[in-house]
């Protein structure tokens, strides 16, 4: 990673330029940095990472009708595009959306890329309704790596649908993920923690599987005896051993499935949650700020695999 000027591009018909104010970092970052998503990405060098801006519009493009230049916003930018590690930042107006001020830069750099995947998470494959509707018996829900950026926010986004959640994590966060609203926390390394077992004996009907590279990677074997009989692991980082496990389970037609799942950015859904932040139903926990002078340090935090909610980048 080097720090470098390049020139400050001008907003196409259907773009927004974003003075940034804050940047949060994702495992998907230095995932890509380390070439675990070649030949996809990165599309071209140089590649400038990050997708998770929040700031002012200084310019918008000419088709642009939502926004005008000093909108504080929050926008969420592709990763086959990049460019938000940086003081000026271009985003489709179609995944920008408006930042009110009882929600600060911080709260908001958060939200796109970790909290739309625990949004899709829940309200796709495993069908919780955030209203807190339940259609029936109250669903069980197992989060791993609860106290990550997906994480804490989907054991918030859980609890708002009325579920019953389990909670894996270090030892060190166990009263923190509790203080998010898990009813139930497991030490990932205790006997317990490694065999995912429910203290109270509850079989999951969905897992939201966030742990990523940094922990020992969860065989179905260990999942499988835990899910109800329809139960499902979404898996948020999928590899070659978790598609495999998914075409085995699809050509035995198994009731319980693993689930592969590619976060898909929607704009109604992002402003969904910065509401939820405004109405104080979710927070968006920051595990520390860097400047962007030193935006090695948050990328090293990032890559320790241990941060406590989200990694804050701030020019």
């Amino acid at each position: 990673m080097q720090h470098v000027e390049v020139p400050v591009r001008v907003p196409k018909e259907n773009e927004v330029l974003i003075r940034t104010e804050a940047i949060s970092l994702n495992p998907m970052d230095w995932r890509i940095q380390k070439g675990v998503t070649r030949p996809v990405l990165p599309r071209k060098f140089p590649h400038i990472p990050a997708t998770d801006v929040a700031g002012e519009i200084v310019e918008v493009g000419t088709e642009v009708k939502n926004f005008k230049p000093g909108d504080k916003v929050v926008a969420v930018i592709s990763h086959f595009v990049g460019g938000g590690l940086a003081e000026f930042a271009i985003a489709k107006e179609s995944l920008t959306v408006a930042r009110p001020h009882e929600v600060s830069a911080r709260e908001a750099a958060g939200l796109p890329l970790a909290g739309l995947t625990a949004h899709q998470a829940l309200t796709g494959p495993a069908g919780v309704k955030l209203d807190g509707r339940t259609d029936g018996h109250p669903i069980n829900i197992l989060v791993t790596a609860a106290s990550g950026g997906v994480g804490h926010y989907a054991v918030q986004l859980a609890k708002l649908g009325n579920t019953h959640v389990t909670a894996t994590c270090g030892a060190r966060n166990l009263d923190f993920v509790k203080s998010l609203g898990a009813d139930e926390v497991l030490d990932y390394k205790t006997p317990d923690g490694v065999a995912l077992r429910s203290p109270s004996g509850k079989k999951y009907d969905a897992v939201i599987h966030c742990a990523m590279n940094r922990i020992p990677c969860i065989p179905w074997s260990t999942f499988e005896p835990n899910l109800s009989d329809n139960g499902m692991v979404i898996h948020l980082s999928p590899g070659p051993r978790a598609m495999w496990t998914f075409a085995l389970n699809k050509l035995t037609c198994s009731r319980k499935q693993l689930v592969p799942m590619f976060m898909s950015s929607k704009g109604e859904n992002l402003e969904f949650l910065v509401r939820l932040v405004k109405e104080g139903k979710l927070k968006t926990v920051i595990d520390s700020v860097h400047p962007l002078s030193r935006a090695e340090d948050g990328w090293a935090k990032s890559l320790d695999g241990h941060a406590t909610g989200k990694i804050i980048i701030e020019p």
